[in-house]
């Protein structure tokens, strides 16, 4: 009911508002398992995927949002699982194989799920090198990939804002990427890498942004 709601009501009631710039939609396909794999630029990046995707997309949320208790606990639970989101563990030497197995567990029931392979926000704007978590899922599950850029979503909460504000935003789908070559090479780390350096260049061909081949760090606690 939660899901029908978000994405029937809310999801209309959003892009009135904020008028995204949709493009490629029609890449998306409408059936079978769909892993978008897009740049991340802000934390509502999640929100803007999905209202504008065709099909419901879920992704991976932290466990403890959804141990709340009491009734503001539950409708917060209730609420990040219409957006899409599964709760996963996170913090332990484990939690890296459960983010996998929840996704996988997404694509092979035919479903649609949302990746960052940067892993974290980029702070500078720019698009940098990818985790290979993306291969490892595409490789497996046998997904097509779809490469989604976000643009201006940055803007629409600037630091120190509480509640988003309208700024111009567009997303955009990319041709589906079919890496059914590698059949059976799932666990090779040179194909991993070659498939997630593919998507990379992908997301980079429709983003614009500049690209830079090292792993995105966020700055420590207390740096300038």
């Amino acid at each position: 009911m939660i899901a029908l709601l978000v994405r029937f009501v809310l999801g209309p009631l959003v892009r009135a508002v904020y008028r995204p710039e949709v493009h490629g939609v029609e890449n998306v396909p409408l059936s079978g398992p769909v892993l978008l794999a897009a740049n991340h630029r802000a934390a509502l990046d999640t929100g803007v995927i999905t209202f504008a995707t065709p099909r419901q997309v879920k992704f991976l949320g932290k466990a403890e949002y959804f141990a709340g208790k009491g009734l503001k606990g539950k409708a917060l639970a209730a609420f990040l699982g219409g957006l899409g989101y599964v709760p996963v563990e996170r913090g332990n030497a484990q939690a890296g194989l459960a983010a996998l197995e929840a996704a996988r567990k997404v694509l092979d029931a035919g479903g649609v799920f949302a990746i960052y392979p940067e892993g974290t926000r980029s702070l500078d704007g720019r698009l940098h090198r990818g985790h290979t978590g993306v291969a490892a899922l595409a490789l497996a599950t046998g997904a097509k990939v779809v490469p989604v850029a976000l643009t201006g979503t940055e803007n629409l909460q600037p630091k120190g804002a509480r509640i988003p504000r309208l700024a111009k935003i567009a997303i955009t789908f990319g041709k589906p990427l079919d890496f059914s070559r590698y059949e059976g090479q799932d666990y090779a780390p040179a194909i991993r890498r070659s498939v997630t350096d593919e998507v990379m260049y992908a997301i980079l061909d429709i983003s614009g942004q500049e690209y830079v081949d090292t792993y995105h760090k966020r700055p420590s606690e207390g740096a300038a």
